[in-house]
């Protein structure tokens, strides 16, 4: 049912696709009052609203964007290549690629929760070889769907495992790129505790290592959705510094200033992890 679902969205010009998703994003926000007072409480942590009427007019908009992207979701996985990249209409930021690959570096893009960032690697795979971590949920066939949907091109998936993490660095010392997620909850000892937006969020550790081991190039990548459908615009900006999970965290923030409203503010990235817990200063704490 879902592979049809995706094939059945996918025959929809992408206006129409944000305008259902808007309708679910705003349907979302008119009953989902957890996931609402989650996002206005990181976006008052984030202090990027600068008064509460703000605060809030940015829950609703980011929960409509958060619709958006669903439906773009399967939209995108439906959908051929040959669809998907005359939608792309600027790329900025692309000659940091050209720069890591006449010097034969590997490159990793880091790609937070931000606009469509499903979008970015099927453009960077239509050009070169990109391995993308992704975490395979539980249901096999899902993950299938998830797989078939993404591998377009050159664009290959990784599993977030020991042998997912060895894909990644065997790509990166080819002089390749790989994808992560760089603001996803990490799973035990795969992370430490690190301000985002003044507030300690357990970061993964992965992408600061993968530098340490290979040299490679960081560049941060979101897809901007453009208004009434008409496509997407590719930022991407090169980070000479993530030796740190605070450092990571402070070029995630960079990039979510650039465009609030299509951040997954609803998504909890301060989340407390009970294995974790015993690593965060005690001044920190729950209550203290």
């Amino acid at each position: 049912m879902l592979l049809f679902f995706c094939k059945a969205i996918a025959c929809l010009p992408l206006p129409w696709v944000h305008r259902i998703g808007a309708c679910f994003g705003w349907l979302s926000y008119l009953i989902d009052r957890k996931s609402n007072r989650i996002a206005l409480a990181n976006i008052r942590q984030s202090g990027l609203a600068a008064d509460d009427a703000q605060a809030q007019q940015l829950v609703k908009t980011s929960r409509i964007e958060a619709g958006k992207a669903i439906l773009e979701t399967f939209f995108i996985w439906g959908s051929p290549s040959t669809k998907l990249l005359p939608l792309i209409q600027q790329v900025h930021g692309w000659a940091h690629v050209t720069e890591a690959q006449a010097q034969n570096k590997g490159l990793i893009f880091l790609t937070p929760h931000l606009g469509c960032f499903e979008i970015t690697s099927i453009y960077y795979g239509e050009h070169a070889p990109i391995t993308v971590l992704y975490r395979p949920p539980k249901l096999q066939w899902l993950s299938e769907l998830v797989v078939n949907g993404r591998e377009k091109g050159k664009v290959e998936m990784a599993p977030a495992n020991a042998s997912g993490v060895k894909k990644l660095l065997h790509a990166l010392k080819a002089g390749q790129a790989i994808g992560i997620l760089p603001d996803q909850i990490p799973r035990q000892g795969e992370g430490e505790w690190a301000d985002f937006f003044g507030k300690p969020a357990y970061t993964m550790g992965l992408a600061s290592k993968l530098v340490s081991k290979t040299d490679a190039v960081v560049i941060m990548a979101f897809g901007e959705r453009l208004p009434a459908g008409l496509g997407f615009k590719i930022h991407l900006t090169r980070v000479d510094d993530i030796n740190t999970p605070a450092l990571l965290n402070q070029a995630i923030e960079r990039q979510v200033m650039q465009c609030p409203a299509q951040y997954l503010w609803q998504y909890n990235r301060y989340k407390q992890r009970r294995y974790a817990l015993h690593k965060l200063p005690a001044d920190k704490q729950p209550g203290a």
